[in-house]
């Protein structure tokens, strides 16, 4: 059990990364270290809890935390934010530093200074989830029915045979309404509790406290949580003074409440998209929008993990593994018409090879590569030379050109071709 000191959250957050870093060796899911005890938001060394601190020592640095001054921080806690002029350092005190400070602080100082901590955070959290980015780790999917409804062959891997999939899946989640009796329940035990009802959707909800958010100019944003019988929303108090929720009696909120849970059906349809198999070779070819992980197991009792794909980036993804609308041409039709410069060929991992003029001579170059591509092309035969201090590398136009061309494709599929106006 932990005292009532905030600063003592990090003892907590300590633990809670550790036995998450066990699970992630032992078992292959960080999750599984903690047995359930902790959530994410505990582990206060996250990435979001980062991003709070920074910007924690911007609104310190402005003077928009009430009861503690800069000057007063940097006197207790013996750390330095400020340059010489007077800015804000570029390198500042980490968040291990940070939380081990704090501790040495009187038990009210701590608590204002974590509380604005815990709202920047709060806020930084919303935030990704809101925005799909959120990282929750390894993630079970559990419905009532789970259906692979489709199953394509995306990539296979030259050496070992090994197979990427992107498979349809079809689920069916069994829809469990609060029921009325339960809803006054968690009305008659808060007493900020209110009934309220929608006025022009004549929807019903509860509204309760939760917590408030510090915004990035440094603002408090009093919250409210609304209560209804499928799911849940959160407010601004000013946000929810403009929408049409207005309290009502008891008995209109009794009968929109009923109603409501009669209108549910029992049972609610969806389908997701998931990449499963070897991974890692396409990795680079997958959306960067939701990279959460998804575990399932389908009635069929087959056992599945894999990458969510939303569904509007289905498309385009499979555009980009040179899946869909693969356009066909021949190695051999392709070098020819790369060395006349008459085409550009667009490949998967954003590469393109065009014709380029250096030095007075026309070469065949491949551009868009990364440094960790280098020494894999190079093993195909590309030359690399530096330029101007730059990296470049070419296909040779000897007679080998063609031979080398078609390996190149063969790792790095054909997306697209463009004109000669496009690859001059």
């Amino acid at each position: 059990m932990a005292a009532n000191v905030k600063a003592g959250k990090r003892f907590l957050s300590t633990i809670a990364r550790r036995l998450d870093t066990l699970g992630a060796i032992t078992r292959g899911q960080r999750q599984t270290g903690g047995a359930g005890l902790f959530r994410s938001e505990d582990n206060l060394e996250s990435p979001y809890a980062r991003a709070a601190l920074r910007q924690f020592y911007w609104l310190l640095h402005q003077g928009k935390i009430e009861g503690c001054s800069l000057s007063t921080f940097e006197a207790v806690t013996g750390l330095s934010l400020t340059t010489e002029e007077g800015g804000l350092r570029d390198e500042l005190p980490p968040i291990t530093t940070w939380l081990n400070r704090l501790l040495a602080l009187r038990i009210e100082t701590q608590n204002l200074l974590f509380e604005v901590f815990e709202q920047l955070m709060t806020a930084k959290i919303e935030g990704a989830i809101a925005a799909g980015t959120y990282d929750k780790g390894l993630e079970t999917i559990t419905a009532e029915s789970i259906t692979v409804t489709d199953r394509r062959t995306v990539y296979t891997h030259p050496v070992s045979g090994a197979q990427s999939h992107v498979l349809t899946v079809a689920r069916k989640d069994r829809i469990r309404p609060l029921g009325l009796a339960d809803a006054l329940a968690i009305a008659r035990a808060e007493p900020q509790s209110v009934l309220l009802v929608n006025t022009r959707s004549s929807r019903a909800a509860i509204q309760l406290p939760t917590a408030s958010l510090m915004l990035d100019d440094g603002t408090v944003e009093h919250r409210v949580r609304l209560l209804r019988p499928t799911d849940e929303l959160r407010f601004g108090l000013d946000a929810l003074a403009e929408t049409h929720w207005q309290p009502a009696d008891r008995k209109l909120f009794c009968e929109l409440w009923q109603a409501e849970v009669a209108a549910v059906p029992e049972f609610t349809t969806s389908t997701f998209h998931i990449v499963t198999g070897l991974l890692l070779p396409i990795w680079r070819r997958l959306p960067d929008h939701d990279c959460q992980v998804y575990r399932i197991q389908t009635d069929a009792s087959e056992r599945i993990i894999g990458r969510h794909i939303a569904p509007a980036l289905v498309a385009s993804m499979l555009r980009n593994l040179g899946i869909d609308n693969v356009p066909t041409l021949a190695p051999e039709e392709a070098w020819t018409g790369l060395v006349e410069g008459r085409i550009g060929l667009q490949l998967s991992d954003g590469l393109l090879l065009r014709r380029s003029r250096v030095m007075n001579d026309h070469r065949v170059e491949l551009i868009g590569f990364t440094d960790a591509m280098v020494p894999r092309l190079k093993a195909l035969g590309l030359i690399s030379e530096i330029i101007s201090w730059k990296l470049r590398l070419f296909i040779p136009t000897g007679g080998q050109g063609s031979a080398m061309l078609a390996s190149l494709l063969d790792r790095h599929a054909l997306v697209g071709v463009t004109d000669r106006t496009a690859a001059a």
